[in-house]
């Protein structure tokens, strides 16, 4: 399954569906329960991301990431994990989060400010989000590079996007997985866009899957609005970097190829430096291209539809509702900080403290 494009334009070699979501003559080996499941998560992930978008310029939560036009390479590629599997996300894979495990509510109190959102609940093997590029990649391996020694066979998903390729952490990342054949899967959500950088100013190479070939590994390009194709690539480098073959590298690089269909976050204007989603790019949304799949091959209905639509719409309004009613206490700020407080920390807290006491701790509680 190695790729190797002749650049950055070229349509990428493995697809299962075509420019309209009808199935090629690719055999497709997945069951029906994983495809509607991708469906069903795909759909949650759009409307989350539309209520998102509404909260924040309302002012409820923080700076947010949307994902439109990533919802595909997400779902599909964190479908392809085991629950004891590791994932290391960016700030823009939410709903991979969600997929893997955590609550959807958690991702708004993160974004609400309230701090136990960061914090990785029992039994969910999500690293907290990384905000600086690349950073997790490093981390990543030394992750995996631990689960060779214990022989537990937890495999690694790192997620970063087109533009960490172009910081060190990258490489060296990379580098180190390529040496210790660390069982890490790569994944570059390539959105043509790192802020208002385009792609072809973050490499010279046709392609970033070839990258790998640097570091002494696989590194396979997909199709990032076909969903099949992702969940496929994913499956079989985890199943790699798991149990790899005579000869094999565990891990993989996969460059998926997508287009970011909004903004870099709500504080970037994607106007400033590109004049709209070309038309080939909004004529392969992945949501409405994989329901045609799905409705052409007779494993969706309206009836069905309606009810995942529905499902979507309950479960991001109880998220919402869930996320409103989460506080922390004022006095959490000095929690974590130091093994014991400073003494200008002490009357900061006992300042606090005889607020709380005149006040009452509701009324310096985010609302």
């Amino acid at each position: 399954m190695s790729v190797l494009d002749d650049g950055p334009d070229e349509s990428p070699s493995i697809s299962y569906l075509d420019g309209e979501g009808l199935p090629t003559e690719t055999p497709i080996d997945v069951d029906d329960e994983t495809l509607l499941g991708v469906y069903k998560h795909m759909r949650l992930a759009r409307r989350f991301d539309e209520r998102a978008l509404s909260w924040q310029r309302q002012g409820r939560i923080a700076t947010y990431a949307p994902m439109r036009g990533q919802e595909a390479a997400q779902v599909a590629s964190a479908y392809a994990l085991d629950r004891e599997d590791w994932l290391f996300p960016t700030y823009r894979d939410h709903i991979a989060k969600v997929v893997h495990g955590m609550e959807l509510s958690q991702l708004l109190t993160t974004l609400r400010g309230v701090g136990d959102g960061y914090a990785v609940s029992e039994g969910v093997n999500v690293m907290p989000e990384y905000i600086p590029i690349a950073t997790q990649l490093p981390h990543a391996v030394g992750m995996g590079m631990a689960s060779n020694y214990r022989d537990d066979d937890r495999v690694v998903l790192a997620y970063h996007g087109d533009g960490a390729t172009s910081e060190g952490d990258f490489h060296e990342g990379l580098n180190f997985a390529g040496v210790f054949d660390a069982p890490v899967v790569f994944f570059c959500n390539n959105n043509q866009w790192a802020i208002s950088v385009p792609r072809e100013r973050q490499t010279a190479a046709p392609t970033i899957a070839q990258k790998a070939q640097a570091y002494g590994f696989e590194g396979v390009r997909v199709d990032g609005t076909d969903p099949i194709a992702v969940y496929a690539a994913t499956r079989d480098a985890v199943e790699k970097a798991r149990n790899p073959g005579p000869g094999e590298a565990r891990p993989t690089l996969i460059e998926a190829v997508q287009y970011r269909l909004g903004a870099h976050t709500t504080a970037d204007d994607p106007s400033v430096y590109r004049d709209g989603v070309p038309e080939e790019w909004a004529e392969k949304d992945p949501l409405p291209r994989f329901e045609t799949f799905l409705r052409e091959t007779g494993r969706l209905d309206d009836e069905l539809d309606d009810a995942i639509r529905g499902w979507a719409e309950t479960e991001v309004a109880e998220a919402i509702e869930a996320a409103e009613t989460a506080t922390d206490s004022p006095a959490d700020l000095f929690e974590h900080m130091y093994d014991e407080l400073p003494a200008a920390q002490q009357e900061q807290l006992a300042e606090l403290q005889a607020l709380v006491e005149e006040y009452g701790e509701d009324a310096l509680t985010r609302e």
